[in-house]
């Protein structure tokens, strides 16, 4: 009763949260007087003389107290380098680190770190972190606010640094080249985050109410230059590589195929805070393999963009719109799925980009591509072309001119000898019943999204209209949506809705309603109402409530769902979760959910309800062995459903760790339709020899698609983002283990600063 009272009564909690640094204070930059070596001591006297930073506040798990170890910071820089120093207080323990492997996981890791917004926009830039280990991560901070930043660690890039430490405290030093960042030549707003895993605590110089990301932009303070930062001078950068691969698939008997390939990237600064980046013949094979999920939707997944070209100011291109309705997704380019489904690899020929800030308040993105023909596949000769204008308006919010072309080359006319892809051939029927065969040339997508966050932080809004163009399609051809968030420290309400008309055909974006309505207008609406009790034990309480409808464009409701959790989480990092839901579906076109097993296919117009409750647990993720699991059970179209899930971790401190991972679901849908047991099991190795040699091992095992894949990734940084790789990969089946298909890449790159 004591918890139904907390759940239901929990609307009604505000709390207060106290604060020490606040956002804009000044932080005051000196240049450096000497050279400084970059070795862990901080001895130089440009440190003695440069301001310190010091008064840092918990931001997480809770936002009302100073940290167990202080941390201290200091800023100088000279005519090549931006340095920073940290001295990391310790009461003593061993470091926690998942492994000495580059571009670690935040949560897991002891670490401290730069957030530094160059262009002054509150919105976008570039973070440095490094561990007790001097294991370095890099990324770019893209849309920085509440609900939505895109913290990127796949972005990749060139800085020096160095880690000593002590009985009582760490210190570390690191030097970002002014040519590896893009940056205004004005004041930069920044926060430095220490993430102390053995108590708990992200602290931060600035201080952050519990409801907004450490992270984000929004709460910072402000570096004041008292020297004019460097004009730069040439700044380019040239990364060839070199690679070959040999390929030998046994299903075709085929004899193995040899490759040798080679092509290069170069980033060239075109101003301070605009970059051209170039690309001929990139090589995606060191990438590291999406991890496999048992889909039982009609959606596709939306795996992450992990390529290096793509990630640098990706917000421009990639978050117009909503989360289901971007009218561009990089990973599009580059991949398609062959007739069974599968991701294929299709050949870029070539890419351009040209990014970043266009004076005050302007920022310009503008990429073209080409892609080669892949006959097996059914794609001829590609060419995609995205530009962006996006004008800062008020302090954060922004307004975006988008526009999206893609255009397939050399199929003006059907041949009906040759397979096309379903992307570029159109069948319809004429009334005597002939089928009507017409390539669809080209798809273009234009519109405009104005983004709103308000000065006090609490409100967030944005506003969206798409509209496509194609060989076949003059009317109903729009998307539009609108969304409203309030964010506090007790309350958090977002809601929105987005209608896409019959005709919208975004296919250079990701829209997987798209796919499966004839049009649609989608309504959602959630409610967060987190709890902070007085207790030594948890941190918060954290009910919440959903509710999401789908219609087609004459009003009809084909999706329904409402759903409530209710989390809590402890001060000892362990967590758990029980979640309810009532999905409501009038399935607007056949959908075999258990594909590719099953008796039969659910038919247009079926009505379906049902209810499913799930559980979750995760234990002490501080621990070298550490687990998380959950279970799921309720009826499920016209049968049941039982979901079961675990992960098992064993960190083998400091150099790596192993971990399994499983899902297993058991589906039974009743006489007609049949029934179902699919099985996903991953085990990992992450070994790192030192922090410039690491080995990833991988393999998954997914029983609905009869596949054991194997993926082994060896990579030697030998010099600053320039590396050697060894991959190898190869798919099994399962019984016996018998061969499918095999490739083993070796790629070298290197980093040249012009």
């Amino acid at each position: 009763m004591k918890w139904l009272v907390l759940f239901f009564a929990s609307f009604a909690c505000f709390g207060a949260y106290s604060q020490k640094n606040l956002p804009g204070i000044e932080f005051p930059v000196k240049k450096a007087q000497d050279a400084i070596q970059i070795d862990g001591e901080l001895k130089e006297e440009s440190w003695k003389q440069a301001t310190q930073g010091k008064d840092f506040w918990v931001a997480r798990p809770i936002d009302s107290i100073a940290p167990t170890n202080k941390t201290y910071f200091y800023i100088t820089f000279d005519d090549e380098f931006f340095y920073v120093g940290f001295e990391c207080m310790d009461d003593g323990g061993e470091p926690i680190v998942q492994s000495l492997r580059r571009d670690f996981d935040y949560g897991p890791n002891d670490n401290v770190g730069i957030y530094m917004n160059t262009y002054n926009d509150f919105t976008n830039g570039f973070y440095f972190n490094i561990t007790p280990y001097g294991v370095q991560r890099e990324g770019t901070v893209a849309n920085s606010g509440m609900s939505d930043g895109d913290y990127s660690s796949f972005w990749d890039n060139k800085w020096f640094s160095a880690v000593k430490r002590y009985d009582d405290r760490w210190v570390a030093e690191i030097a970002i080249p002014f040519k590896s960042i893009r940056y205004n030549i004005g004041n930069w707003n920044f926060n430095v985050l220490r993430n102390d895993v053995e108590r708990n605590q992200v602290s931060g110089w600035i201080a952050t109410p519990v409801q907004y990301m450490p992270a984000s932009f929004q709460n910072t303070g402000t570096i004041i230059w008292e020297q004019p930062l460097p004009k730069p001078g040439m700044n380019i950068s040239f990364i060839p590589y070199v690679t070959t691969e040999v390929n030998e698939s046994k299903e075709s008997g085929q004899a193995a195929d040899y490759t040798l390939n080679a092509g290069f990237d170069a980033k060239i600064a075109v101003t301070p805070s605009m970059n051209l980046d170039l690309t001929v013949n990139p090589d995606f094979s060191n990438v590291e393999v999406d991890r496999q999920v048992i889909n039982l939707t009609r959606f596709e997944v939306n795996f992450p963009e992990r390529r290096q070209f793509f990630l640098e100011n990706t917000d421009l291109f990639s978050t117009p719109g909503f989360v289901e309705t971007r009218p561009f997704f990089s990973r599009r380019i580059g991949l398609a799925q062959d007739s069974i489904g599968n991701l294929s690899k299709v050949p870029i020929v070539y890419g351009a980009r040209l990014s970043g800030k266009l004076g005050p308040g302007w920022r310009v993105g503008v990429m073209n591509l080409q892609t080669r023909e892949e006959k097996k596949l059914g794609l001829p000769d590609q060419n995609y072309t995205v530009a962006v204008v996006q004008r800062q308006i008020f302090k954060r919010s922004n307004f975006d001119l988008v526009f999206i072309n893609k255009q397939s080359l050399g199929i003006e006319k059907y041949d009906s000898n040759r397979y096309y892809h379903p992307s570029v051939l159109r069948e319809s029927y004429a009334e005597n019943g002939d089928t009507i065969r017409q390539l669809n040339t080209y798809n273009r997508v234009i519109g405009g999204d104005f983004n709103l966050f308000t000065k006090s932080n609490r409100w967030n809004s944005d506003v969206y209209f798409f509209k496509s163009l194609d060989n076949f399609n003059a009317s109903d051809n729009y998307a539009y949506g609108a969304f409203l968030g309030y964010f506090s420290r007790n309350l958090s309400v977002f809601m929105g809705h987005e209608n896409l008309g019959r005709n919208y055909n975004a296919e250079s974006g990701y829209v997987p309603g798209m796919q499966v309505y004839p049009g649609y207008a989608n309504g959602f609406f959630r409610v967060a109402n987190p709890i902070y009790p007085k207790s030594q034990r948890i941190v918060n309480i954290r009910p919440e409530y959903g509710y999401n409808f789908t219609m087609t464009p004459d009003g009809k409701l084909t999706d329904q769902s409402f759903s409530g959790e209710l989390g809590i989480s402890f001060y000892n990092t362990s967590g758990f979760g029980i979640s309810f839901a009532n999905i409501y579906q009038v399935l607007p076109s056949g959908f075999n959910p258990i594909f590719p097993r099953g008796d039969s296919t659910f038919i247009a117009g079926q009505e379906y309800e049902w209810n499913e409750f799930a559980i979750a647990y995760n234990s002490d993720t501080r621990k070298l062995l550490n687990w998380d699991a959950g279970f799921l059970y309720g009826s499920f179209y016209t049968g049941e459903r039982i979901n079961m899930n675990a992960a098992l971790r064993y960190r083998i401190q400091p150099f790596g760790s192993i971990a399994i991972s499983a899902d297993y679901n058991d589906i039974k849908l009743g006489p007609t339709y049949g029934k179902a047991t699919f099985f996903l099991l991953s085990p990992r190795l992450d070994f790192t020899f030192t922090d410039k040699l690491f080995l990833t091992t991988f393999v998954q095992y997914n029983s609905r698609f009869d596949n054991v894949n194997l993926n082994a990734r060896f990579q030697w940084r030998f010099k600053p983002a320039s590396d050697f790789f060894v991959v190898y990969t190869e798919n099994y089946f399962p019984e016996g283990l018998v061969s499918k298909n095999r490739a083993l890449v070796l790629k070298l790159t290197y980093w040249f600063n012009l």
